[in-house]
């Protein structure tokens, strides 16, 4: 077994931040929503601060806050922070900050809003692979927010370094590249993992090998996601596809009328299902409205999730 899936297994979910009405962190909370994944066993590891813990509308304080959270809360899977920001330097102090929390795997993402060359990523996941030797790093590509993808001979290169460990590839804007990463690190460094964090591209990246996902929907669908590894695992196909549609038809309703980040639909379906008040996505993400919230919910119905 790859040795990253061996510690953190094959469903990484990246926690939904919960906001009271002033728009404040919740950190009473984000401790009961990750008490209730480990209750129910959604999930194997947590993320934290990620995309869909909408980490770029958070400030560095309240990410080390809910960094703190979760490692306190979280009694029986590990803790993964993401610590990506627009700057070497903020990334390397928010990966300082996890590793002295006891951290040993942080998610980040490539540097957002800058448009750096495949040189300037180079150097800027080189810098902080030296500067926190401590840390395990997974890259984190997702070329819809950051606006340049992280090509497979970049990734290549940095598969040299020995805490760089992996790498999450947001599928949907090149379906194969998944296939491209195997093929560049393979011969690198053999337990370099892969994983996919697109719900909707889960199939498709598992029949190319992907190994995971870091996955938003497993705070619905974790079950239904452990069996489609299962599933495909044992050769049963007509099972797997069964189980990945529903995924699939849940997710698309959350990008209905444009929505790039899914977590304004997302949140109050995940409070239809699981009860806990995680409140309203961050401004500037605009409030689901009635008609996008009876889509959804039609659909969980559907699928007996409510």
């Amino acid at each position: 077994m790859n040795k990253f899936v061996a510690k953190y297994g094959q469903i990484l979910c990246p926690l939904i931040t919960p906001f009271d009405a002033a728009q404040d962190i919740d950190c009473g909370v984000y401790a009961q929503l990750i008490e209730y994944l480990e209750a129910n066993d959604l999930c194997d590891s947590f993320i934290v601060t990620g995309t869909t813990g909408e980490a770029s509308l958070l400030t560095f304080d309240e990410r080390v806050q809910l960094m703190k959270t979760a490692v306190a809360a979280a009694k029986s899977k590990p803790v993964i922070a993401a610590t990506g920001c627009a700057s070497t330097k903020e990334t390397i102090a928010l990966t300082r900050e996890a590793a002295k929390l006891g951290i040993k795997t942080v998610l980040i993402v490539c540097p957002f809003y800058n448009k750096p060359t495949q040189e300037g990523l180079y150097l800027h996941f080189k810098a902080i692979a030296e500067a926190v030797p401590e840390v395990d790093i997974m890259l984190y590509n997702i070329p819809i927010f950051v606006g340049v993808n992280l090509e497979a001979e970049t990734v290549a290169r940095l598969a040299a370094f020995p805490n760089i460990v992996g790498i999450k590839d947001e599928a949907g804007i090149n379906p194969t590249q998944v296939t491209d990463f195997f093929l560049a690190t393979k011969d690198i460094d053999p337990d370099f993992a892969i994983f996919n964090g697109d719900d909707i591209m889960l199939l498709p990246t598992i029949v190319q090998g992907a190994m995971g996902i870091v996955s938003g929907g497993a705070h619905i669908f974790g079950h239904e996601i452990r069996a489609i590894f299962k599933a495909f695992e044992a050769g049963d196909n007509a099972k797997a596809r069964e189980l990945f549609t529903e995924l699939y038809r849940f997710c698309k309703t959350t990008g209905q009328n444009g929505r790039i980040l899914p977590n304004s639909i997302m949140r109050p379906a995940i409070e239809k299902v699981t009860g806990i008040k995680l409140g309203p996505a961050r401004l500037p993400l605009a409030p689901a409205t009635e008609e996008e919230l009876a889509v959804s919910f039609a659909v969980l119905k559907e699928i007996g999730k409510i």
